[in-house]
């Protein structure tokens, strides 16, 4: 398969080395281009790491965009946007990354990104094509890639435009709330990305329909730490070292951009899909810079959209159409940016509002001032029963008065027999479906606690950060709190809008493992994902209470061992107070009805 993949590169690069004539299919430009093949770009520490560079054929002086990517320069339709970018009269330099496909050097995910792109940035901006003016381009790791290589100020980076990308790799990216994204986690670092060229679906011999290597069997094999020898019989080092590191040590705050931000001095536009995996580091990524950017330009010059979308725009996703006027053109929207940015060319960027966002429930987009968008109001709804809200049959109950009766419900949860992942905020390749999919098939089970409103006389619109106050116990020393906002619609639909989970040792903080007294009631504060939705007139609000997520998330075995270390669980007994001196509640980012 490898020699195959190498011959079809090899007469893709003897096919760019010529000259490149694209006709008016793009736009009305009917420029030539050309291709310097494997260009040598020299690191700090002597490893060459190779790039093509795309140029408009007259001999000139470009502004200059920067991509760097560990998925190889000719995957994923890279080719034809950098081609347009060179017809728009921009020099690209499209990069393998250190230890990927012709790029020299050992491979370790994210921990390079930085050092390598700055060397990137300034010899790109020194070559005989470039202006001396860098943007960078990218979204998903090539993402982080542009805000790792940010925070170390290369002195001709003059924008950035990461998408769909996380900001804290810890903590919007391998985790969530503490918990271990195994599905993603075991298909991008164990499956597809352990070795120097990503090789589709699969590697080595591994054969995923076999009963014994079927995906969804595989990530059920307990220890996790040994997860990585079930599908290629071969010990993966950085996996290991994810499973390692399981709080947010120095391990992970040496490569969180969220550390740095204050060490970026550049206008930035983020963009990212509600039901996005890393929705939270387009949130984060424009927040971080329009507070802490180290300079005006990078404080005034954040830019952040988000649509209803997944890990891309889309008009439709999760089984919901949003129209047609959901879905951008990200392309297009970041040559604005560069435009506007490298060119100077005054095409109404600098003059917008900084937020654009779209608002699910009456399908419509908007621009707001900010984020957290002024004025919204937090809302506290909180769920109380008469002691039986397990599953939808049950007796549990949203409401907007803050009950005085107290009381409990009580479900039981076993890891062995967890909640099975239905949409949510998932990505890329996982074995379990993304996005605002249907929720009453799990709301059937008597481990899952649903909490429904009345029937809404009125919209009530919400944009913002979702947040958890629940107050529970459990009998033993760690367990996980997963919370599900929906929006049921008037024919029964269960539509999720936001989830978040807490791995309880991380009560604390996610810096500090904090064990758990068995049977002590605590009051967890878990954040959910950022959403915007506009909950319509008959439509009602629900919480979904429960421990389990998965695969998206690891099982927590509940029994308080190191992350991936034990192949034993236990079930556990958990209990949700309400009402009284213990009033959970869900507070909503409540704002004018748009």
């Amino acid at each position: 398969m490898i020699k195959r993949l190498d011959i079809f590169r090899g007469l893709v690069f003897i096919f760019l080395a010529s000259i490149l004539t694209v006709n008016s299919s793009w736009g009305q430009i009917s420029q030539d281009i050309k291709v310097l093949r494997h260009q040598a770009v020299p690191m700090s520490d002597g490893v060459n790491l190779y790039a093509d560079v795309y140029l408009p054929v007259p001999e000139g002086r470009y502004p200059t965009i920067v991509v760097r990517t560990p998925y190889g320069v000719q995957r994923d339709g890279m080719h034809q946007t950098m081609i347009k970018f060179a017809q728009h009269g921009y020099a690209v330099v499209l990069q393998d990354v250190r230890g990927r496909y012709e790029s020299e050097g050992i491979w370790e995910p994210f921990r390079d990104e930085a050092s390598d792109g700055y060397a990137t940035i300034e010899w790109a901006a020194k070559q005989p094509f470039s202006n001396g003016k860098v943007g960078t381009q990218g979204g998903s790791y090539l993402g982080h890639n542009q805000w790792a290589a940010a925070s170390q100020k290369p002195p001709h980076l003059v924008c950035i435009f990461p998408g769909v990308a996380s900001t804290n790799i810890y903590a919007n990216w391998l985790s969530m709330g503490g918990a271990f994204r195994l599905s993603f986690n075991y298909g991008w670092g164990v499956v597809r990305m352990p070795h120097k060229i990503m090789l589709p679906q699969y590697w080595h011999t591994a054969d995923f329909t076999t009963e014994n290597l079927k995906y969804e069997n595989i990530l059920r094999h307990l220890p996790l730490m040994e997860g990585d020898l079930q599908s290629g019989n071969e010990p993966i080092q950085h996996y290991r070292d994810w499973l390692t590191h399981e709080s947010y040590d120095d391990y992970w705050k040496s490569i969180s951009d969220e550390e740095r931000f204050d060490q970026i001095g550049v206008p930035s536009h983020t963009y990212g899909g509600w039901f996005d995996i890393f929705v939270q580091g387009t949130v984060n990524g424009y927040v971080g810079m329009r507070n802490h950017g180290a300079t005006p330009e990078a404080r005034n010059g954040a830019r952040m959209i988000i649509g209803p979308w997944g890990h891309g725009p889309s008009k439709a996703f999760g089984g919901i159409e949003f129209g047609d006027h959901a879905y951008i053109d990200m392309w297009e929207r970041s040559l604005d940016f560069y435009d506007y940015h490298l060119k100077g060319i005054q095409n109404g960027i600098g003059d917008e509002k900084p937020v654009k966002i779209f608002y699910m429930g009456i399908n419509q987009w908007h621009g707001e001032d900010d984020w957290p968008i002024p004025g919204a109001k937090d809302t506290p709804l909180y769920i109380t029963s008469g002691g039986k809200a397990n599953s939808v049959s049950g007796d549990g109950l949203l409401t907007f008065e803050k009950p005085g009766r107290e009381g409990m419900d009580e479900y039981r949860y076993d890891p062995l027999l967890p909640v099975p992942t239905t949409g949510g905020n998932n990505c890329c390749g996982t074995p379990t479906a993304s996005g605002p999919r249907d929720q009453r098939p799990l709301e059937q089970r008597e481990d899952v606690l649903v909490y429904t409103s009345d029937f809404l006389t009125d919209s009530i619109a919400i944009a913002g950060q979702v947040n958890m106050k629940l107050w529970a116990s459990t009998d033993g020393p760690d367990t996980d709190w997963m919370i599900k906002l929906v929006d049921v619609h008037p024919d029964g639909y269960a539509m999720p809008v936001s989830e978040g989970i807490l791995r309880a040792r991380f009560h604390e903080g996610l810096d500090k493992i904090s064990l758990l007294t068995p049977g002590q009631k605590y009051e967890f504060d878990i954040d959910l994902t950022p959403t915007a939705n506009v909950f319509l007139p008959g439509h009602r609000i629900r919480i979904d209470i429960t421990s389990s997520n998965f695969p998206q998330f690891d099982r927590n075995p509940n029994t308080g061992a190191p992350l991936g270390s034990d192949a034993k669980t236990r079930v556990a007994q958990q209990t949700i107070y309400h009402g009284g001196m213990q009033a959970s509640s869900i507070v909503l980012p409540v704002v004018p009805v748009r």
